[in-house]
């Protein structure tokens, strides 16, 4: 994660390989290797190995005891319990100015959070098009010397897409985030990713209510969270990755389990209490 050019993956592109075969019928282990790695021949234990390291933490497919692979069905809002769902944290560094004037994407970064714990990470710089506001490399460092070799968001999309999909998007002040992902996926002439979304400010907010700053810094010093990397996005991602992990043991505690309590519980309104009259 300390590099800042760090690009997605080279298993990014086995694995839509290996998706794509599974979304047409269900699969042997032994053809996806085949498949997707060219091992016709080789070592079924090796065969095996790599289809496995590939694909089990996937949360999209499922592995039969015969070693078939199929879609896995999903199970309803009020089934998935918070510990097996998988949120897409994410971060974004901009030049600037709002979404509607033209604001662009010039760093993106995504964490995944399954089960208590962050599960796979990545960043990219992104090449916006035009020149990086000076304010704006003063607060991240990032310089149009270091965004000029970088992908244009088109270049990242379909990987951008392929993490998104089936998770929830998480962001601190999720509406900013999104605002300026799915105008960057909408000028890219793609699909934009239909799913939930959790704002980890809302979500102190409900969960810490003695609380008044519920800014990430001052969040992050609340749970003692250490933040390398201020105002990158890999650094903020990650700082909000744990932030959630922390926010979701705190709605446990509650007694909220599943993903649906969830949306219920955050959009109860809280009780007031009454006031008491004097007594005379």
């Amino acid at each position: 994660m300390n590099d800042p050019g760090l690009r997605f993956s080279e298993s990014s592109s086995l694995v839509s390989h290996a998706l794509s075969l599974i979304e047409e019928r269900p699969q042997h282990t032994s053809k996806i290797a085949g498949r997707v790695f060219g091992l016709r021949n080789g070592p079924p234990g090796l065969a095996a190995r790599l289809v496995f390291e590939l694909l089990a933490e996937d949360h999209r497919v499922e592995v039969d005891g015969d070693g078939v692979w199929r879609l896995a069905t999903p199970p309803s809002k009020a089934e998935r319990r918070l510990d097996t769902v998988s949120f897409a944290v994410v971060d974004v560094e901009t030049t600037g100015i709002p979404v509607s004037s033209g604001g662009r994407i010039i760093e993106i970064a995504l964490a995944e959070v399954r089960g208590g714990a962050i599960r796979e990470e990545f960043t990219t710089l992104v090449n916006p098009d035009r020149p990086v506001p000076r304010w704006v490399s003063e607060l991240t460092g990032i310089s149009d010397e270091m965004v000029s070799d970088a992908p244009r968001f088109r270049d990242i999309c379909d990987d951008l897409k392929e993490k998104l999909e089936g998770r929830v998007f998480v962001a601190h002040n999720a509406a900013y985030d999104w605002a300026y992902v799915s105008a960057e996926i909408q000028r890219a002439r793609m699909m934009i990713p239909n799913g939930p979304r959790l704002c980890t400010v809302r979500l102190a907010r409900k969960a810490l209510p003695g609380l008044h700053r519920r800014g990430l810094d001052s969040l992050a010093r609340y749970y003692g969270i250490e933040i390398d990397g201020r105002h990158r996005a890999w650094g903020d991602a990650r700082a909000t990755a744990l932030l959630l992990i922390r926010l979701l043991a705190e709605v446990e505690r509650e007694g909220v389990e599943h993903w649906a309590e969830l949306q219920s519980w955050l959009s109860e309104r809280p009780k007031r209490r009454r006031r008491r009259r004097g007594i005379g």
